[in-house]
């Protein structure tokens, strides 16, 4: 699977660890920066890795900065974009299994890296059930549109 990965300086530690992961498992990993520790703004980076998603050129994005949530709301500030914070792998797999999360989102700060690991895997690992979830995704749709519900 083709993976865009990106981050911020405060989430630039765990993206390269991720990044080894994936690739240790067989996966494509795109690397969408930033590319040093040096400070810089987490809305550029989640919101590149996001593109890459919603554009086709990756299958999924996972997005690391201090805390996971301001570079989860960039990346959902692109249309197409289904990205989901997460700090423990079951809700990795249920915003997979109910929401069709295309990306995720961690936190350096909130997780060690063991555990970041397991809830990549718990993502990556799921598939979307459709069914009465696919009616509920499409309302996410609804509203990227700029329809009320």
């Amino acid at each position: 699977m083709k993976i865009a990965v990106g981050a911020d300086h405060a989430g630039f530690t765990l993206k390269n660890e991720l990044a080894e992961h994936l690739r240790g498992l067989g996966h494509e990993v795109i690397d969408a920066g930033t590319l040093s520790a040096e400070r810089t703004d987490y809305p550029i980076w989640g919101s590149r890795a996001a593109h890459l998603v919603v554009g086709g050129e990756a299958e999924r994005g996972v997005i690391v900065c201090g805390s996971g949530i301001g570079i989860s709301i960039a990346a959902n500030k692109v249309p197409g974009a289904r990205c989901v914070v997460c700090t423990e792998p079951f809700s990795a797999q249920m915003a997979r299994r109910h929401n069709d999360a295309n990306m995720l989102a961690l936190g350096e700060r909130f997780v060690g890296v063991d555990m970041a690991k397991a809830i990549v895997d718990a993502f990556l690992g799921a598939e979307f059930e459709g069914g009465r979830h696919a009616d509920r995704v499409a309302l996410f749709e609804q509203i990227e549109s700029g329809d009320e519900l």
